[in-house]
């Protein structure tokens, strides 16, 4: 996969609470497998002057107006180990953050692009590729994918750097981005 500085490498919901082992809605294995992959995407995107962005989930705990609270236990809460990124990434982004090309973004919906400034982030840096990367495959890079097709970016996927709760979700979700989207599935 050749990078370049028209290139955002997106990093989904990459936290404890979904990758760790006592994480609340946690991919397991699967998940934590895929860490060296990103981390190595990352380094990668900004040796070629590409874009590291980190949407990242965040909750109110028992919030009414959230769907999601009916569906889901309580999970990724601001300030909470839950919510820190998972191993190695947390390093990466402790040595990385002041990086003026690395950004992490809240995101309250399964969409990196729902109710965020990510679309017009990535126009105002003329950034038309997306690398979707991070978990849930078949739920948030799923709604990712689907809105970066909606808003016309071209779209790679990382299948070594993408997980989901279970094998279904994982080829589902890959065949998805593939066969509905368009998406290179790359490796």
């Amino acid at each position: 996969m050749n990078l370049s500085k028209q290139d955002a490498l997106l990093i989904i919901d990459y936290t404890n609470d979904f990758v760790d082992d006592q994480g609340t809605l946690t991919c397991g294995k699967p998940g934590q497998e895929i860490v060296n992959r990103i981390v190595q995407l990352a380094d990668q995107t900004l040796a070629n002057d590409g874009w590291v962005m980190l949407p990242t989930d965040v909750h109110t705990p028992n919030d009414p107006y959230h769907p999601e609270t009916k569906l889901f236990p309580i999970h990724n809460v601001r300030n909470t180990w839950g919510r820190e990124f998972y191993g190695p990434l947390k390093v990466w982004y402790e040595n990385n953050k002041s990086h003026p090309k690395v950004g992490v973004m809240d995101k309250t919906r399964y969409s990196s692009f729902a109710g965020t400034s990510l679309d017009i982030d990535l126009r105002a840096r003329q950034i038309n590729h997306v690398i979707l990367t991070g978990v849930c495959t078949d739920i948030c890079v799923l709604h990712t994918a689907v809105d970066a097709y909606n808003l016309n970016y071209q779209i790679t996927v990382p299948q070594s750097a993408v997980a989901a709760l279970n094998d279904a979700g994982q080829q589902w979700g890959l065949n998805h981005f593939k066969g509905a989207l368009g998406a290179e599935i790359a490796e």
